[in-house]
């Protein structure tokens, strides 16, 4: 049976980025030895601008297979662990040949292999890496280990964040809840004083009607005095 197309595709594009990082370690014996340098560095960028199309290419193949369900789950997975791979590799070789790092001779490594891991071909997938102090001499178990360790602490630190966040949240909840007793409260005073002072102007109102018609009477009770007196000095004999 043929091999699949996307992993033909995938070993191609690992051969070109094995032959643009022996490429730049020519390149770069050249510009030691003062050597000209200006045919292989455009070589190198056309090689750059292929490779990222490559990968480009395998990304597009692998939505469109996994979205029509041509392969199961896991495999998905792991061709999408190559092509990040493939990514980070990229990122190497664009730096060194930006000069950001220098590169080491160039070693044949089977840290990853192109289609006896992807299915089936003999080819390998030699990279050159430069490896970081924290993981020299450490096997890929440990790396892994170590990875998982730091995601871990990662992951504590973001529970802890959101655990503080939560009690700020509920402290924000708790606040807002006793400004809405404490407004309530304050209406409910309003409408007591608002009903309070209409009864005042009531009284009010009652009490000087009271004391106009207590004075209307007391003048009444003059007058009446007075015409009695009269009747009596009038009929009273002399």
């Amino acid at each position: 049976m043929s091999q699949d197309p996307w992993l033909q595709n995938y070993d191609a594009t690992c051969r070109l980025a094995q032959e643009v990082a022996e490429n730049i370690h020519e390149r770069n014996k050249q510009q030691r030895t003062g050597g000209n340098t200006a045919k292989i560095n455009m070589t190198l960028r056309a090689s750059l601008q292929k490779l990222k199309q490559n990968i480009s290419q395998l990304k597009e193949g692998l939505l469109r297979t996994s979205s029509s369900r041509r392969i199961i789950q896991s495999e998905a997975d792991r061709r999408q662990n190559l092509i990040d791979d493939l990514l980070t590799r990229e990122k190497q070789l664009n730096a060194t040949f930006k000069g950001d790092f220098s590169e080491p001779e160039p070693t044949r490594s089977t840290l990853m292999t192109g289609g006896a891991a992807a299915g089936g071909s003999s080819s390998t997938n030699p990279w050159l890496i430069n490896e970081s102090e924290e993981t020299k001499g450490l096997t890929f178990g440990e790396i892994k280990q170590q990875q998982q360790r730091i995601i871990e602490a990662q992951d504590a630190g973001l529970d802890a964040l959101a655990a503080v966040i939560s009690r700020q949240k509920i402290m924000g909840q708790d606040i807002g809840n006793e400004l809405e007793e404490q407004n309530e409260i304050i209406d409910d005073l309003s409408h007591l004083i608002d009903k309070t002072d209409g009864r005042i102007r009531d009284e009010t109102r009652r009490v000087r009607l009271v004391e106009t018609k207590s004075a209307s009477c007391g003048m009444l009770v003059v007058i009446v005095l007075l015409l009695i007196a009269i009747i009596v000095i009038a009929v009273w004999p002399v």
